[in-house]
């Protein structure tokens, strides 16, 4: 198992080590502009990020906020 602090982090990890294993049908549409639109620092939001994780990789996502006065 592998912990990420951020969704930056955690599709970084997912483009250098599960987008290059997908078969080659699925490397359209969605994935494949996603890795470009990151690769190429072309922008890419938190959100599709996120979708791309959840839908292309065995991701579980939690959100934890804390607030300390």
């Amino acid at each position: 198992m592998k912990t990420f602090e951020t969704i930056r982090e955690a599709f970084d990890w997912w483009i250098k080590n599960v987008y290059p294993d997908l078969p080659a049908e699925t490397k359209k549409g969605r994935p494949v502009t996603a890795w470009r639109d990151y690769t190429h620092n072309l922008g890419i939001s938190e959100t599709r990020m996120k979708e791309i994780l959840l839908e292309y990789g065995n991701f579980e996502i939690k959100t934890i906020i804390t607030y300390k006065p």
